[in-house]
């Protein structure tokens, strides 16, 4: 029966069928370029109060010269940051252990070699630089010995400038906001027209502020200009050292400020940097005084005011220090101990802080408090609890008059630790840079047929198929009538 079905097809349908194959042997074929195989990147973000490793991935293929970056894993390191092993510097090496151990799982196994391996140290390095330049190269040769054991391919431990810090942590959230340049439904990467925003960092030991400018900056020292993704900018970035959130702490003796009673040794206060300008002539550092606060919004109001001196400007504009910034222009987004502070306030506290009189408001309101009050009402941040008045008079005072934001301005600051669930930081950022400095492997090339001519020809074979089965219902309809022969 089957051989009588076959015998049915028309003759032309067979010539059909026939005139498409052959279509399909002359359809021109191109070069297609197969998916890249990923890459890794490790960098070690080593602030001055702990260390945090991030594993980021891209495909070995790059867009207009930058390398498509994503975050693949990471890792907190147990401990202090690599400063605090200043007299002990092997600790500084082995606290790395753990985190590297990860990673050697994290990368597969055939890119370990071909694996970059960044460390940069920040603010609590450049402090102990400051102080003891001995100690710190000891600290980053111990660190260096402990990372060239590993397969990967280590590529240096160096101190990054607040400069540096500043200008990563910028790219690093404008990336991850898709600013730069993102992948359109159409299925292209294309450039958004939103513009970039600003960012602002609050670490341990320095803050920085960058954000994009039109005009040349006054002090060449503050303007950077980048190329990413085929695209010019030019940004003003400053790093105030000393003006990180303990810093400024260790600065205001700041537990000592809102009915809190404690101990604290002189040496801790004194032998910072940022502190040598309050220092006694004549102390000793082993003593141990006692202090107790007042829960003085006020007291707390000038000991903060204090910090900035706004005396003098040998510019047409200046922050604060003499330090020239232009006027403050578009959104920020500001991360790190900006995003803790604030968000105590605004969730823990539950105070609005949408305003900066609203935040001003909510600073009064933390710093009346009693240390009782503020036990009572969160009793599980008892480690951090005694920081949050300074803190939040430093971020108000900082803003407000340091930045110099004002209602308006200050309307396009939001405050978050993530974007796109990755944390924002200098490290993403710095990876990005790097990048440029990684060769991209040559993509492999097959060959292979354009895809609108598959459509086309799928479309052919449908109509050819679809054609085929109504002649042949057709004939057999006409062989089952009474008339056939």
């Amino acid at each position: 029966m089957a051989g009588k079905l076959l015998s049915l097809l028309p003759p032309l349908l067979l010539a059909a069928v026939g005139l498409a194959g052959l279509l399909l042997l002359c359809v021109p074929t191109q070069d297609v370029r197969e998916p890249p195989s990923l890459k890794y990147g490790i960098v070690l973000d080593a602030g001055s109060s702990h260390t945090s490793m991030f594993v980021y991935k891209w495909p070995a293929d790059k867009e207009n010269d930058t390398g498509i970056v994503g975050q693949h894993s990471s890792c907190d390191v147990q401990g202090g940051g690599i400063s605090s092993y200043a007299d002990d510097p092997s600790g500084a090496g082995q606290s790395l252990v753990e985190c590297l151990e990860q990673a050697l799982g994290d990368v597969p196994k055939d890119r370990h070699a071909s694996t970059p391996v960044y460390l940069g140290a920040t603010a609590g390095m450049r402090l102990l630089n400051l102080t003891n330049p001995e100690a710190t190269a000891r600290v980053l040769e111990a660190v260096t010995q402990t990372l060239t054991q590993y397969p990967f391919d280590f590529r240096g431990a160096r101190i990054l400038s607040g400069q540096d810090e500043g200008v990563f942590g910028w790219v690093t959230a404008n990336y991850l906001l898709e600013n730069f340049i993102k992948y359109g439904w159409v299925g292209r990467w294309i450039r958004p027209r939103k513009g970039t925003l600003g960012a602002m960092d609050l670490g341990g030991a320095s803050t920085q502020i960058t954000f994009e400018t039109t005009r040349p900056s006054e002090d060449p020292d503050s303007e950077v200009h980048l190329r990413l993704y085929g695209q010019h900018y030019r940004v003003y970035t400053h790093s105030f050292l000393c003006y990180g959130r303990d810093q400024v702490l260790k600065r205001l003796l700041a537990s000592a400020l809102q009915g809190y009673s404690t101990q604290v040794l002189l040496r801790d206060v004194y032998q910072s940097p940022c502190t040598m300008d309050q220092r006694p002539h004549d102390f000793n550092s082993s003593a141990i005084v006692s202090l107790s606060g007042t829960s003085s919004p006020a007291l707390c109001r000038d000991l903060v005011s204090g910090l900035f001196n706004f005396s003098f400007c040998p510019f047409s504009q200046c922050s604060f220090n003499g330090v020239f910034q232009p006027p403050v222009t578009g959104s920020f987004i500001a991360f790190s101990a900006f995003y803790y502070t604030v968000d105590f306030l605004r969730t823990v506290m539950e105070l609005p802080v949408g305003t900066l009189q609203q935040l001003e408001a909510a600073t009064e309101i933390v710093c009346n408090q009693t240390w009782a009050e503020l036990q009572a009402r969160v009793p599980r941040q008892e480690a951090r609890l005694a920081d949050y008045c300074a803190g939040a008079m430093f971020i108000q005072q900082l803003l407000s008059r340091g930045y110099r934001f004002d209602e308006h301005s200050y309307r396009g600051v939001v405050f978050q630790k993530k974007a796109a669930d990755t944390a924002v930081g200098w490290a993403l950022g710095y990876m990005l840079n790097l990048t440029n400095m990684i060769p991209a492997d040559l993509p492999r090339l097959r060959k292979g047929t354009h895809f609108s001519f598959w459509v086309a020809l799928l479309l052919l074979f449908a109509i050819l198929l679809l054609a085929a089965l109504v002649l042949l219902l057709r004939q057999v309809r006409s062989t089952k009538s009474p008339g056939a022969l």
